[in-house]
């Protein structure tokens, strides 16, 4: 392993992977995927990659390490990732967009304001836990309220985690930071428009992208960022920058959600039904938790709401078409009669 190398990011995991069919292959870091190809970060010069015919982009994401042949652009194949991060479509059609691979950490970040929702930080959570990503939350704005600390009493509330008030136009950011943006760390920022990303972005990389000024009613901002993106930080660590994220959905995650609430979680096993869904059912150890005044009641409801939506997400396309048999419903409009 190069030194060149290990400073874009690389292990000893991905050196692992390489055989004897690699030689004369160069690996490459993905930085940004386009339509048709993909530019990528070599040890010494950037590239930009194309894939066999029939292998889509949309496989490969920003952090991704792959093999290439360089004479010929040929992007050759990818390398297992250390961890992924990815979402379930939207209509939760079970279809998973892919967010960032190889993350040391995932800063989740909001702000002190309305945009400020403790489910969509869960939902944030239930993605990094699963993909065994160390998820850290950091709250802007604090320094335009007075309410900060209460803010932060609810994040810390979500899990052993840290949680950081932060002001994203403060000298301190990358002080703050440094800890985790270290050489050879890669981390990423997400969270909804407005909420500072990229102004954090800024401060961490020394970039100077325009900002977006926020809704005063709902505190939403617009898109700054358009694409992720891998970027160099001085501290020798590397950012991926992503879009502000509104819909969230989950697919796949069930060890994820049970990880971030791991309180309920843990009485799952001591309910009398096997496939109990405490919400009423006879012998429900976690409504039993609630009632003793043990568990929150709030964290029951938005628990079982994402395991719904995970299951309902992953099921098989086989698996919906035989329920449909079994139920009668075949999920299209009646036939018009003529």
């Amino acid at each position: 392993m190069t030194d060149a190398l290990a400073a874009l990011g690389w292990s000893a995991f991905e050196a692992d992977q390489l055989g004897d069919a690699d030689l004369g292959l160069t690996p490459a870091r993905i930085s940004s995927v386009n339509r048709r190809n993909v530019n990528a970060l070599g040890t010494d010069a950037p590239l930009r990659l194309v894939a066999d015919p029939g292998i889509s982009t949309a496989s490969f994401a920003v952090g991704d390490w792959v093999l290439c042949d360089r004479a010929a652009a040929h992007l050759v194949r990818r390398l297992d990732r250390r961890s992924l991060l990815q979402r379930g479509a939207e209509h939760r059609t079970g279809q998973r967009q892919l967010i960032a691979a190889n993350l040391d950490t995932l800063f989740i970040v909001t702000s002190c304001n309305a945009d400020f929702n403790v489910a969509r930080l869960e939902r944030y959570l239930a993605l990094a836990h699963d993909a065994d990503i160390a998820p850290a939350i950091l709250l802007t704005k604090a320094d335009q309220t007075e309410e900060a600390d209460g803010y932060i009493v609810q994040a810390r509330a979500l899990g052993d985690l840290p949680v950081l008030a932060i002001n994203a136009k403060g000298a301190d950011v990358t002080d703050t930071l440094a800890s985790w943006c270290g050489p050879g760390q890669t981390v990423a920022l997400v969270g909804s428009s407005g909420v500072g990303k990229t102004t954090l972005a800024n401060a961490l990389t020394g970039r100077t992208d325009a900002t977006q000024d926020i809704r005063e009613d709902d505190a939403r901002g617009r898109h700054t960022t358009t694409k992720r993106s891998l970027h160099a930080l001085p501290t020798g660590g590397w950012l991926i920058d992503t879009p502000g994220m509104r819909g969230l959905a989950v697919a796949d995650v069930t060890a994820g959600i049970d990880a971030t609430f791991p309180e309920i979680s843990a009485l799952t096993g001591a309910c009398r039904f096997r496939d109990c869904l405490h919400d009423g059912e006879p012998g429900c150890a976690v409504q039993a938790a609630v009632e003793a005044g043990l568990i929150d009641a709030d964290r029951v409801r938005r628990y079982r709401k994402l395991r719904a939506e995970d299951a309902q997400a992953t099921e098989s396309v086989a698996a919906s078409h035989a329920r449909k048999r079994r139920t009668g419903k075949s999920g299209k409009p009646p036939a018009r009669r003529r």
